[in-house]
């Protein structure tokens, strides 16, 4: 256990830190951005994105993610916002870190064995689209200097690491391009341009809001769905660290992790956050492996507002920019471009369908449930295809029965059979069938008593495995004296 924690804490205490301060510098425009998206004043992200970072760091269950304000969780707080004021946010922050709290108890991350790899895929590429549409209103139409300190700070991190990897790439480009703008005196954008930053720390405070049904009745549904997409892009971003550094994680305690952050974020100040991607992808390519990461970006992005603010506030977008561009480059999974062709239609079919849905939306939940389902559909299809042979001699007819039998395949299975015949006894093989529901039941009812019905012959059930018996045993009615063949 102590080696556990010292390693996830100590095991990579320069990498750590440098690849925390490069996310910090990043999570201030993202951060101000999101709270603008929000409608709410530009220190409700900053806050939000010191607490949950910090508490993350310890009760998190994947070391080196990165979760903070989001534009996922941003963009369902706004009619909230409007309508109701911000008091009414800071208490659904906190009823959504309790939902989640609630979902990692009862080990809702088990549900994450449902969401096939072509959706992944989907959300992956989907989410690097957003991050460089994000970047473009920085950089497109604004002068000839922002794309020259855009396309000098993709050297700079793609160059670089050529020569050293000593320091994290991202962060040489900020700095050099943040003391080439201030000495050279061009005019950029600047993160100061995004909104005004407070010099101060974040207070402890209980939402001043009535607390009875009328209030719960608002803020609920809000709650309930930044819950959803928080722990679904949680969730996923945690198992696209597992694979880009090999390690596992608990997803579990990362659902409860993401609720203690987001009820601590809401009683000082902060709006719901999640996991990011992008600055979690900055985090890993940067050298950060582990816990110690999350929290120095967390103290360091506090230390930024409070003793560096002056500075920050003239950090160029264009070099922000920049850095992103990066991230979207290699968050997207340019392998399944090349893939297209190879793997089946149906998983190409489903990875669109992701991509363009949550590039349409700009909501990640709407994409992967849009994902889910069509994988669900496809899946039935292909499991639907029932094969009905026959064998036969002049006293005794065999259907042999081969495939999954349920709702989407007993038309079929009806189809196959022949309701006349001169036999004295007829088998029905399931020894290569599998009888999954009520559906199949019904239409296993429907074929013997027509069968008795029509050939006079004596109908026998074969080779059911002991599931199949069971739900036939439960339901099935041809045995009872008084059934009559339906027509449905």
């Amino acid at each position: 256990m102590l080696t556990k924690l010292n390693n996830e804490w100590f095991g990579n205490v320069r990498g750590d830190i440098l690849s925390g301060i490069v996310v910090a510098l990043a999570l201030i425009p993202e951060a101000i951005a999101f709270s603008i998206i929000a409608g709410v004043d530009p220190m409700v992200g900053l806050y939000a994105s010191f607490c949950i970072a910090v508490v993350m760091a310890f009760v998190g269950g994947r070391p080196a993610m990165i979760s903070a304000a989001t534009g996922a969780m941003a963009l369902l707080m706004v009619t909230l916002v409007k309508e109701h004021g911000i008091e009414y946010l800071f208490a659904t922050t906190i009823l959504t870190g309790i939902i989640q709290l609630i979902f990692g108890i009862f080990k809702i991350a088990r549900l994450m064995k449902f969401i096939p790899r072509s959706v992944m895929v989907g959300f992956v590429n989907s989410l690097a689209i957003l991050i460089f549409m994000a970047q473009v209103p920085h950089f497109v139409g604004i002068s000839t200097m922002t794309y020259v300190f855009v396309a000098i700070t993709l050297a700079i991190i793609y160059i670089l690491p050529h020569f050293t990897k000593a320091i994290p790439a991202p962060l040489v480009a900020i700095v050099v391009m943040t003391i080439a703008a201030i000495v050279g005196g061009f005019q950029l954008n600047t993160v100061g341009d995004l909104g005004e930053i407070t010099q101060s720390l974040p207070l402890f405070a209980i939402p001043d809001i009535p607390l009875n049904m009328e209030t719960l009745s608002i803020i609920f549904p809000t709650a309930l769905g930044l819950s959803i997409v928080g722990l679904t892009e949680s969730l996923l971003t945690a198992s696209i660290v597992d694979d880009m550094t090999d390690t596992p994680s608990d997803k579990n305690k990362e659902s409860r992790g993401q609720g203690i952050a987001n009820i601590v974020a809401g009683f000082f100040g902060g709006m719901a956050g999640c996991a990011m991607i992008g600055q979690t992808v900055i985090n890993v390519k940067s050298g950060g492996r582990g816990r110690l990461s999350t929290f120095v970006a967390g103290v360091f992005l506090m230390f930024l507002i409070l003793v560096l603010g002056d500075w920050v506030v003239k950090i160029p977008m264009a070099a922000l920019a920049g850095v992103m561009i990066m991230v979207s480059i290699g968050t997207f999974d340019w392998s399944s471009l090349r893939t297209l062709t190879k793997v089946p239609l149906t998983d190409t079919i489903v990875m669109l369908v992701t991509v363009i849905t949550v590039v349409a939306t700009h909501d990640l939940s709407k994409g992967v449930i849009a994902g889910v389902i069509l994988s669900a559909i496809f899946f039935a299809a292909k499991i639907s295809k029932v094969e009905v042979s026959t064998n036969e001699s002049s006293h005794k007819k065999i259907y042999t029965v081969k495939g999954q039998l349920f709702f989407a395949s007993v038309q079929d299975f009806v189809n196959s059979f022949v309701f006349e015949g001169k036999q004295e006894l007829i088998l029905i093989d399931f020894s290569e069938a599998h009888i999954w529901d009520d559906s199949a039941v019904a239409a296993i009812d429907k074929v013997i008593l027509k069968l008795k019905e029509q050939t006079n012959a004596e109908v026998r059930l074969t080779g059911l495995n002991d599931v199949s018996n069971k739900l036939l045993q439960k339901l099935a009615t041809y045995n009872n004296p008084n059934a009559r063949p339906s027509n449905h």
